[in-house]
């Protein structure tokens, strides 16, 4: 399996938070802002404790900084109600900011070592293709729930996973598959469409970042993070950072802008 640091630990919350990087970041890019969140925040108390502008710093340069913010006020909720500690049940998980089905899945899964199907774009084009026709989001979790070994559910997760991601990619390399003489898609000769495309949790080509909204709330946020105080708001437009001062990302004060 692939050496990802998050692997080797079972703390719930150095799993929850690499699974929150993950949502939207690839794991090249999480290995080490996930080391260093964890060095500044080890525990759900001292990311709650610590203010909101200090955790969108630490998250800088990942992206989508509403996950962190997320994760701050999850953080909030852990101490708040479940004495600091991250709740080891599918629907406690269920009621935090910003953690879905699948983050909830793949913390029990990993943390907690439940057999509990986890469901990502990898394990999604594997589980389409094995059965060659396109799934709806329930029937690739039916399906990933009743394959599930017992007892053995942390394990087969992360197997799947890495078959998906190294074998059975976009691109498939058949002939490195141990499941090849199972997968209905490949034993009918590839036909197209590809199973895979349109199947519920396989991801899709996401709009030009360049010119985006998202490039334009981007800058803003990488200015305050690199700013030791204020900055003038009227340097940015003032629909964008609308849009940071509802996510609660950034304040204004006056005329200028600060992170919470």
């Amino acid at each position: 399996m692939r050496d990802l640091p998050w692997r080797a630990t079972r703390d719930p919350w150095a799993v929850l938070v690499a699974e929150v990087m993950l949502q939207q970041t690839q794991a090249v890019r999480v290995i080490p802002a996930w080391r260093a969140f964890l060095t500044a925040h080890p525990t759900p108390a001292a990311c709650a404790a610590s203010p909101l502008g200090a955790v969108l710093r630490q998250w800088h340069g990942l992206g989508y900084p509403r996950r962190a913010r997320n994760l701050h006020d999850a953080a909030q909720l852990v101490v708040a109600e479940h004495g600091g500690r991250v709740p080891g049940s599918l629907d406690a998980l269920l009621t935090m900011p910003g953690i879905g089905p699948y983050t909830a899945r793949a913390v029990l899964a990993f943390a907690f070592e439940c057999d509990m199907a986890v469901v990502d774009t990898n394990i999604a084009r594997l589980l389409a293709r094995t059965c060659g026709r396109r799934l709806t989001g329930r029937q690739v979790q039916a399906l990933a729930d009743e394959l599930v070994p017992s007892g053995a559910g942390w394990v087969w997760n992360q197997s799947l996973m890495d078959l998906g991601a190294t074998v059975c990619r976009p691109a498939p390399q058949c002939g490195d598959c141990p499941v090849a003489d199972r997968c209905a898609w490949h034993v009918a000769g590839h036909p197209l469409p590809d199973p895979a495309a349109g199947s519920a949790g396989v991801s899709t080509r996401q709009a030009p970042y360049a010119g985006s909204d998202r490039q334009r709330r981007g800058a803003i946020m990488a200015a305050l993070s690199k700013s030791t105080g204020p900055v003038p708001a009227e340097s940015f437009p003032v629909e964008i950072v609308d849009t940071l001062v509802a996510d609660r990302l950034v304040v204004r004060a006056g005329e200028m802008l600060r992170l919470p």
